[in-house]
């Protein structure tokens, strides 16, 4: 069946792709305003979009025209802001950060949660994530009254301990890291557990069909 976008609602693009574009890597983003006020927001419209330079790129929606949120408005004014991963262990606490809570209420207090002081940047990191990403604004594409579309450089990360196993050789034990995706609907997830192994085939092994 076709869907024609050019005839389709915004509301109903988002449903599509929402629902088509699928798991999708959470982006848990912690920032601080101009005046310190701490902000965390999980973010599903999220990716990593480049190795050199090391960018990943976040869709922020907003409440009315001209409102990106308070993580929006954040990175706008400050430019920094930290990517935090969600794994099955944080599920609950990230969705508690999803309450749309007024500008004042601190949502990493809320979810009982604490933070680390980061390398490089001001806002802190979430200590119970098992990988943050210190990041500083790319450039920020303003694609509508009510979105905005932010990329940012990775400056640092930060891995769990237990999930390295090759510090020099940059080796990540990525299952154990038991991070988890975002899938249709108001509340589906996916666990990234349940996975099989898929070797890339190499040109010289390829018999061309006639």
């Amino acid at each position: 069946m076709l869907f024609d976008f050019a005839v389709l609602s915004p509301k109903d693009h988002y449903k599509l792709l929402a629902a088509t574009v699928v798991p999708r890597p959470i982006a848990w983003v912690v920032t601080l305003s101009p005046e310190g006020i701490l902000n965390a927001a999980p973010y599903s419209f999220f990716n990593v979009l480049s190795g050199d330079p090391p960018l990943v790129a976040i869709g922020i929606g907003g409440r009315a025209p001209g409102d990106v949120k308070d993580t929006g408005g954040n990175i706008r004014t400050t430019g920094q802001f930290v990517v935090n991963l969600v794994d099955a262990a944080t599920a609950e606490a990230m969705n508690v950060t999803a309450i749309d809570f007024p500008p004042e209420v601190d949502e990493i207090a809320q979810a009982g949660l604490t933070t680390i002081p980061s390398t490089y940047v001001r806002p802190p990191r979430i200590a119970e994530s098992p990988v943050a990403l210190e990041c500083e604004r790319f450039t920020t594409l303003e694609v509508g009254s009510e979105r905005a579309l932010v990329l940012g450089r990775v400056l640092a990360m930060h891995v769990r301990d237990d999930a390295v196993l090759d510090p020099a050789r940059c080796y990540i034990d990525t299952p154990k890291l038991d991070l988890i995706g975002r899938m249709a609907g108001a509340g589906g997830y996916v666990h990234t557990s349940d996975r099989f192994e898929l070797p890339r085939i190499a040109p010289q092994d390829w018999v061309l069909k006639p």
